[in-house]
Parts: C-alpha cells; structure tokens; sequence
C-alpha cells in the first residue's frame, strides 16, 4: 500500500469511529497505535522498537512516564505523548515531553490526539524542546507539503539530520500560513493599512479605514475563489474530459437516458457552470478524491455527481433562469433549492455539500 493510502485508510477510520472513542486509551488502540505501526512502519509489539509507557527518572519527577518511545539502532529516537481523540492539544499539558527531551537522545516529539499530530524538535535551543511545532498533520485535512516531511520519520527511511534540517523551515512557513489564514478569515488593522496604503492616495480617515475592511475582506475571498478555479480548471483539462449531457434522475431510468441523448445538441455548458463546478469541488475534496467528482450538464440544470453515479447526486445548478439556484440533497436524496446572486455564494452552503458526500462514503 502506497504511504498516501495509509494516511487515507487511517483518515477514514477517524471519520467513521469517532463517535465510539471516549478515552484516552481507546484513541491510542484505535488511531495511535496504527499511526506508529501502518504509518510510521515500526512495530507496536516489538518493546525494542516501540516502548509503551516509557520512564526515565528526571529529577524529583520520579516514575513520571511518556507514552511511547520509539527505538532506532537501540537509541531513543521519538517520543510520543497522547491525549483523546477531540482533546485540545496543549503543551501545559505535555510536561514530560519537556523534561525526557532534555535527558533522553530523542531529538523529536509528537503531541497527538489521534487526528493531530504536532511534531517538536529543538531549533530554539539545543537539548531543549521548542515551544512550537515544525510540522503539524491533521488526518482530516492532510496538507500535501506535510506528507514528504512525515515519510522522512519512518523506519525505512529514519534520517533525524535530514529531518531537522528541514525542521526550520517547515516551522516557519507553517507559522506563516497560520498566520495567513488567520488574515484572509479575519484580516487585522494592520493587515488592512498596509494593503490600503497600496491602493489608496487619500488620507486614510476613520471612514475609509472601515470601507477598507470590507473591501480587503471581499478582495482577498474573490482571490482564493479564483486561485481554487484555476487550479480545478487545469486538473479538468488535465484529468477529465469536459462534461457530457446525462441523466441526473436518481433512478438508473433508460427513459432519462434517452431524452438527454435527443436533447444534448440543445446543452449548452456555460462558464459560469463550470465555474460554479470548480468551487463544489473544492469544497468536497475535503472528504474525497477530487477526481471522484464529476459534472453532468442536461437541458434543465448542471448536475456535480460522486463517482459519475446517478444515485450520488452532489447537488444541481439550476443557471438556466434570472435567479440562480443550487440545489442540496439530504439524506434521502431530497433536492432543496437555494438562490444565490454569485458564484461565492457557493461556500455558504459547503458544510451540507460535504454532509452529502459523507452520507454516500458511510458503509
């Protein structure tokens, strides 16, 4: 199985046992101790590569324990500490990561709660871990830049110079773009001073500073809407074919199937469907495989199906009229219909968008 695929299988385990996990050690024999043996590829029942409850006696902290160390040419090499599936990870709440990483050979820590994964090493000062993660992995939402950084902590290719000379880096530019995402949310004064000083010649009154927060706000929501179409846009170009006219009846009906084939010289794809396309599928490829998204245009509406299935309707875009709708689906396949003026509407509807599509992965 492909690393990728490992990370993807255990992702989906957290999806559908969630709900059952109420402890700690209930997350660590779900999700940690799979992370370590599937994932990181060394085994859990091996005390010489993986050690449980691991001590080491640090000053008056006698008998104090971190949960895991892992093991590599007979030297401590990781330490793990875990809390339950949905705990805040909080280094108060870590101390013995502090203290073993002083007294042990470990050169990095990870605080987990089975779904997030923060990576520590010790940039700050040696010998001393930083308050900081360089990397942090959420099975629910896997940043691609992480996966190359993770492969570099397992067994087979275990190279701790490697990793933290990489280490600066990756926890500078993650700071970075938390630090962005916190901007394009929520953008600060500052924030919005510098980028009307860019733009704007007047004098920058009370005013124009609130007109400005508005306007930097839509500005930089347009700005990722367009980044996430143009990506899509070359991925379908790239990976799909363009839309064909079918049926977005959710019986398989040869009745359906043969009106759209007598009408589909009247279908006409606009830009503006594709458009709309682009952003549901960025939307959902938080819970699947963005090629698994596919586009149905028909007469009446532009359809956005899961695996090209017409029992998996995503939703429908009914373009064809004045006022636009979008139409959601529920559990049972009912269709209900939301107006919306532009495009960017789309994402005010992404938490049922991706309900839908999670109905249609459970078992």
């Amino acid at each position: 199985m492909e690393f990728e695929d490992k990370l993807a299988t255990l992702a989906a385990k957290i999806k559908q046992q969630t709900a059952v996990i109420q402890t700690e050690e209930a997350t660590k024999t779900a999700f940690i101790m799979p992370f370590i043996q599937a994932v990181l590829g060394y085994d859990v029942f091996d005390p010489t590569e993986v050690v449980p409850e691991f001590t080491a006696d640090v000053g008056t902290k006698k008998g104090e324990k971190v949960d895991y160390a892992i093991c590599k040419d007979g030297a401590v090499q990781i330490l793990i500490e875990c809390k339950k599936l949905g705990d805040t990870l909080n280094l108060n709440h870590a101390s013995q990561l502090y203290r073993y990483f002083g007294v042990t050979s470990a050169r990095i820590a990870i605080l987990t709660n089975g779904q997030i994964y923060q990576f520590f090493t010790d940039l700050d000062a040696p010998n001393k871990m930083d308050d900081k993660p360089f990397l942090v992995l959420d099975l629910l939402d896997i940043d691609d830049h992480a996966v190359p950084e993770l492969k570099k902590l397992t067994k087979p290719a275990f190279d701790v110079e490697s990793i933290i000379n990489a280490a600066g880096e990756l926890k500078y530019v993650s700071q970075l773009k938390r630090v962005l995402a916190s901007q394009f949310s929520a953008p600060d004064d500052d924030f919005v001073r510098l980028l009307t000083t860019r733009v704007y010649d007047g004098v920058i009154t009370q005013r124009v500073r609130e007109q400005f927060a508005a306007l930097t706000l839509k500005a930089m929501r347009q700005f990722l809407n367009d980044q996430a179409n143009d990506r899509l846009k070359s991925a379908i170009i790239g990976v799909s074919s363009p839309p064909q006219p079918a049926s977005m009846n959710t019986s398989d009906s040869d009745e359906g199937d043969q009106e759209d084939n007598d009408g589909k010289d009247k279908i006409v794809t606009s830009q503006e469907e594709l458009d709309a396309f682009n952003v549901v599928r960025a939307i959902v490829r938080a819970e699947v495989d963005v090629r698994r998204v596919a586009a149905r245009d028909t007469q009446s509406y532009f359809g956005v199906l899961l695996d090209d299935n017409n029992r998996k309707p995503i939703c429908r875009l009914h373009f064809n009229r004045a006022q636009k709708y979008i139409g959601v689906f529920d559990a049972s396949k009912t269709e209900t219909r939301h107006p919306i003026d532009t495009i960017d509407d789309i994402f005010g509807l992404a938490e049922q968008l991706k309900t839908t599509v999670r109905g249609y992965e459970q078992p």
